[in-house]
């Protein structure tokens, strides 16, 4: 069996280090693929670093409280049969020629970048440049591009990838008309003529999910197939004091309640996420978009607009996937869809399911885009 290297990954545009909060797995233990094997914390999120193999745990290179760049040595896994000297010597390899990256060399890969669709900016992120079919990733309410941080350069393995940010949200134009989600849809429609993406797998996170059902609706010609992660339109129930506390929230203690409502645990909470939230929520003209938006998709407790009855016949295939521990939509909403919709209910996760495991949802995603190519 090869000597494998767990390294700090890079989650996200802007990550350059992360710290070592504490191991997950003891030293020696069995370990599989999709195992968290030590817990990192970033200035965006914490996260357990999940294994790509099988085998033991070997070496725990890094320490607790350790702060080491992206592709630092963290630990080893390897077989029981691995002598100890090859794996010192690869160690010893990997620590003389490991290089941190600098500044300018995060620089150097895909950034954001922002354009002007019908008078409006629209910020997005296009990783990838593949043959198969691109996808289209689409947020949730409140949220930004950054939400698929730990999907985007993995799911654009032989495809390109795009994310943007919706009318309203992260870096993109403040100004809502309605704020209906017709009118979000319409916006994801014009982002695709405007980037020339004439059919795309489209790939819709809570209220994402009612938006891409929606584009489906209006021109299923251009929609190659529906993921719905945690999503909306599936059902009538919502958290309705998730999304009051959402809008009103404008300083950190009053945006914490909520916020801790996206995650099965706590812990990925960070004080830079909640920080981030706050200088979101005061950039003008946030509020009322947040507020029009709300108001046509949510009334107290209940969805506006359910399209459960329709998801069998808006795209070719569709794939739904839920945390089972979601505390913003039921994953309830998942049950009882037609036959020819696959259903992935993931144990243990929140409603950001495809940040608490990342790993599991990539591994469907791609799984589902290659099968229909």
């Amino acid at each position: 069996m090869p000597i494998h290297m767990i390294t700090m990954p890079k989650w996200g545009l802007s990550m350059e280090q992360g710290q070592v909060n504490g191991w997950l797995k003891p030293l020696g233990a069995r370990v599989g693929r999709g195992d968290e094997l030590v817990d990192v914390e970033t200035d965006k999120i914490a996260s357990g670093v999940e294994c790509a193999f099988d085998g033991t745990l070997r070496r725990q290179i890094a320490n607790e409280g350790d702060t080491l760049p992206v592709g630092a040595l963290l630990g080893v896994v390897a077989d029981d049969e691995t002598p100890d000297a090859d794996i010192d010597a690869a160690v010893e390899a990997f620590q003389r020629d490991f290089v941190p990256a600098t500044a300018a060399d995060a620089d150097a890969g895909p950034q954001p970048e922002k354009t002007q669709i019908g008078g409006r900016t629209v910020r997005y992120l296009k990783i990838g440049d593949g043959g198969g079919t691109p996808v289209v990733l689409i947020h949730g309410f409140g949220g930004d591009l950054n939400g698929w941080m730990f999907n985007h350069a993995e799911l654009a393995a032989g495809r390109t990838v795009w994310a943007l940010d919706l009318p309203g949200h992260g870096e993109s134009g403040k100004a809502v008309e309605s704020g209906s989600i017709d009118e979000l849809a319409q916006s994801v429609l014009d982002f695709l003529d405007a980037q020339q993406i004439g059919r795309a797998h489209l790939v819709g996170h809570s209220l994402g999910g009612a938006v891409a059902m929606t584009v489906a609706s209006i021109a299923p010609q251009r929609v190659a197939s529906l993921t719905l992660i945690s999503s909306a339109g599936l059902g009538e129930e919502i958290n309705g004091a998730y999304i009051d506390g959402f809008v009103a929230g404008t300083n950190r203690n009053a945006l914490k309640a909520p916020v801790l409502n996206l995650f099965a645990d706590p812990a990925l909470v960070t004080r830079q996420m909640i920080e981030d939230l706050v200088k979101y929520k005061r950039l003008e003209g946030v509020q009322d978009a947040l507020k029009k938006i709300a108001a046509q998709a949510f009334e107290g407790s209940t969805q506006r607009r359910v399209l459960r009855e329709r998801i069998g016949a808006l795209a070719p295939r569709t794939l739904v996937v839920w945390g089972d521990a979601d505390q913003v939509i039921p994953s309830s909403h998942a049950a009882g869809l037609p036959e020819a919709v696959r259903v992935e209910v993931l144990a243990g996760y929140g409603h950001m399911v495809q940040m608490e495991a990342a790993a599991d949802v990539n591994r469907l995603l791609k799984s589902f885009f290659d099968e229909g190519t």
